[in-house]
Parts: structure tokens; C-alpha cells; sequence
């Protein structure tokens, strides 16, 4: 029997692919996401918001309103590349709150934070240049970066023996993807309860990463999703708001912040933000326009008037139920887990990091566990630019109620007590 002209044409298809593709992979995370599915499994996977706290009347409403009355059109029409200009300006002056004084030309939307660190991947890396990345780092930034053939270096937050030396000799090393190495172009890190240690980076620690970037001429990409999740304890100022006041404003300097509306209003209308220097965005703009030309604008004018209207409400709103589940959560652990594994407690965020013995495989355990326990979360070496972390995983606390603390610690402790 012959082969089909299409099958031919699909193997010589994959033929023509760009090498970049070779570093495009399935998140691991997106694929346990499946699991939510069965409704037996137990699920501490997924570090996605309680669709229970959506704010859907009022966002119903926002939709009703714009859709009804004069701005109709204008919601279903094109929009500019650089966004609804309303709501630019509602986040400029959120950026001024927290101590970026930034007016809408320094704003960008984007559709979801996602897409924010893919273009900032596609202006900055070329093949072999070195982004510094901490260790563990979000699994989003890596997909996003990958596209663009970079080489990892690790990010030192809490110091080290990385010198900014180190670092470009690190960089001039050869690399996979050229005889020699690249540039070191940016740092990227989440300092505000981490994804996925719930770790926060204070003061001294946020201009050390500052102090870096200066010395090796660097941007600093810093992800700001969680940064409205606090728990515990004071604000710390974002990395962006301390760069300002060293340079002398924001179109001075050297960091980009991105922001996002899904983990408090709504993932699914995939609204996020960069707020930076006019001569950055000006760049994005022109990628957004090769893109996607702009995001949806009614989704942006809806978020604009349900962001006026409810954002501190919602905020409080979250911390107090999230708080609720990150202490029942910790408990839990407390109470269930042997000796020789440690976990972080966050102030913030969505995430609680465990570290297992020396030896553990949370890949191998996370099958068992699933088998045998009905009991899933996220093997740590997902985080990792080199798959290290074998003994680490992650659970989210924010889809966790009463019983799936009660029940999956429990389970899953039993499965490490052996």
C-alpha cells in the first residue's frame, strides 16, 4: 500500500522546520492540567486561580454596558497596537501607587503576561546570547525564551560568588548555537512569591540584582503576576520603582515590568500589561503589529471599567481566601510530612516548594502518586533551564479547599513515608 500525498508531505514538512522548534516542548504543567479532568484526582497542579472568586457579575455587566451603549463599535472594531488608551492610563497611575512615576506611553498591553516575555525574548535574545535566569525559574519564561536560542546562566538573588567577571566569561564560553558565546542581555526573575518557590526577593536583594545589571549593562525583566497576592508582611518596593529613582525615571531605566490582570480579575480575557522605557515600547509596539496587530479591544475596555471599579475590592477579596488555604496547606505539611523534607512559606502568592531527600525522583513519585494516591502537583525539574531538581516539587494551594488538604497531604505524605 502507498503512502498518502499527505503523509509525504508532513515528514517533509518536518524536514523544513527551523532549528529553534528543536527547543519547543510541551509544558509540563499544561499537561497535568488534564488531570483536572477526573474528578477523583486531587489536584495541586495547577497554579491557576479559583474560578469560584471570579468577579463574573461584574465583568458580565462591564461586557452588557459596553456592548449596549455608544462604545459598541469601537469594542468590536480594530484597536491600536498599544492598547485601550483608558485603560493605559488606569495602569499608569497603578504603576505611580507603586512608585513608578510612568505616564500611557510608557504602558503596553498585551494578551496576558505570556506574551509579554515572548516579545521581550524576541527583541533582546539572539542565538547564544545568555539570560540569567534564577534557579529554579518560571517554566512560562523558559517556553517563552527557548523559541530564541539563548543559553542560562544562573541568577544569584541572594549573592554568591557570580561575579559580573564570572558572568561574561560564563556568556563568551561556546554555546549550542554558536562558536562562541553571546552577549548577557537580560536577567529575568519573579520577585514577588515566586513561581515556583513562593520565595520573595527584600530590598537589599532587589538592588544587588540592580547593582548586577548595571555592572554588565543588562535589562532587568521582572514578572510581576503574583505581586498583588500578599499575605504577610510589608511591600516591598517593585525592582522597577528602585531603578527609577537610582536613574532618574522610568524612560531612564533599565527595567521592563510585567504585569497581569489573571490572577485577580481573569485569566481567560488574557489582558496583561509592560510598563518601560518609551524607547522599549515603542519596539513592542511594532511587534504587536507583526503579531497580532493588538488585543481584543473589547476585552480590554471591559477590564478597564471592571479594574476602576472593583480592583482593591477583589484584591482584599483574594488574600482572604487564599490566605486561609496557604495556612491549611503549610499545616498539613506540619503535620504529615517525615523528616528530611523542607518546604517554603510563602507570604504570598500561589506556591508552597518542597524539597524531598537527596536522591527522590518527584517525576517517578508524581506517577506513583497519581496511581496510587489519586494525588497530583508539578515535579520540580520542570523549573530548572538545566532539569536539575529532581528531588523538588511544587504545590498550589489556591484550588486547595478543606478536603483536598485533608485528604491528598495525607495521601501523598503516606507514598514518601514508604
Amino acid at each position: 500500500m502507498q503512502n498518502s500525498p499527505c503523509g509525504r508531505c508532513a515528514l517533509t514538512l518536518l524536514n523544513l522546520l527551523a532549528s529553534r522548534s528543536s527547543r519547543m516542548k510541551a509544558s509540563e504543567i499544561r499537561e497535568l492540567l488534564k488531570l483536572l479532568d477526573q474528578p477523583d484526582i486531587i489536584s495541586f497542579a495547577g497554579g491557576i486561580p479559583d474560578p469560584s472568586l471570579f468577579p463574573a457579575e461584574a465583568i458580565g455587566d462591564a461586557y452588557q454596558a459596553v456592548l449596549g451603549g455608544k462604545e459598541a463599535g469601537a469594542a468590536l472594531q480594530y484597536q491600536v497596537s498599544e492598547g485601550f488608551l483608558p485603560l493605559r492610563k488606569w495602569l499608569a497611575a497603578y504603576m505611580g501607587k507603586l512608585g513608578v512615576a510612568c505616564d500611557e506611553g510608557n504602558i503596553f498591553i498585551t494578551s496576558g503576561s505570556q506574551q509579554a516575555l515572548d516579545y521581550l525574548g524576541k527583541l533582546f535574545l539572539s542565538p547564544g546570547d545568555t539570560a540569567l535566569v534564577t534557579w529554579p525559574t518560571y517554566l512560562g519564561a523558559l517556553q517563552a525564551f527557548n523559541a530564541y536560542e539563548p543559553r542560562y546562566d544562573r541568577l544569584n538573588t541572594a549573592g554568591g560568588n557570580m561575579t559580573p567577571e564570572a558572568y561574561r566569561a560564563a556568556a563568551a564560553a561556546p554555546s549550542a548555537f554558536s562558536k562562541g558565546g553571546g552577549k548577557v542581555k537580560f536577567a529575568y526573575l519573579v520577585p514577588d512569591f515566586a513561581n515556583p518557590t513562593g520565595n520573595t526577593l527584600d530590598a537589599r536583594q532587589r538592588q544587588a540584582v540592580l547593582d548586577l545589571a548595571g555592572e554588565l549593562d543588562i535589562a532587568v525583566i521582572e514578572d510581576a503576576a503574583y505581586r498583588a497576592l500578599r499575605y504577610d508582611g510589608e511591600g516591598v518596593p517593585p525592582i522597577q520603582a528602585l531603578d527609577c529613582a537610582r536613574s532618574g525615571g522610568i524612560d531612564k531605566a533599565r527595567t521592563l515590568y510585567c504585569g497581569s490582570f489573571s490572577k485577580i480579575l481573569s485569566p481567560g480575557m488574557r489582558v496583561g500589561w509592560v510598563c518601560a522605557p518609551r524607547h522599549v515600547v515603542e519596539k513592542l509596539v511594532l511587534m504587536k503589529q507583526a503579531s497580532d496587530l493588538h488585543s481584543p479591544s473589547i476585552n480590554q475596555m471591559v477590564m478597564h471599567r471592571v479594574a476602576e471599579a472593583i480592583f482593591d475590592a477583589q484584591v482584599e477579596k483574594l488574600i482572604g481566601a487564599y490566605r486561609k488555604r496557604r495556612d491549611a496547606l503549610l499545616g498539613a505539611l506540619e503535620a504529615n510530612m517525615p523528616d528530611g523534607i523542607s518546604w517554603s512559606r510563602p507570604d504570598g502568592g500561589m506556591f508552597v516548594w518542597l524539597t524531598l531527600p537527596e536522591g527522590t525522583d518527584a517525576t517517578a513519585l508524581l506517577a506513583r502518586s497519581v496511581k496510587e494516591a489519586r494525588v497530583a502537583f508539578v515535579p520540580g525539574n520542570a523549573f530548572y533551564a538545566d532539569g536539575a531538581g529532581r528531588n523538588t516539587l511544587r504545590m498550589s494551594f489556591t484550588l486547595a479547599d478543606d478536603r483536598a488538604v485533608n485528604e491528598g497531604v495525607p495521601r501523598l505524605a503516606k507514598l514518601l513515608w514508604g
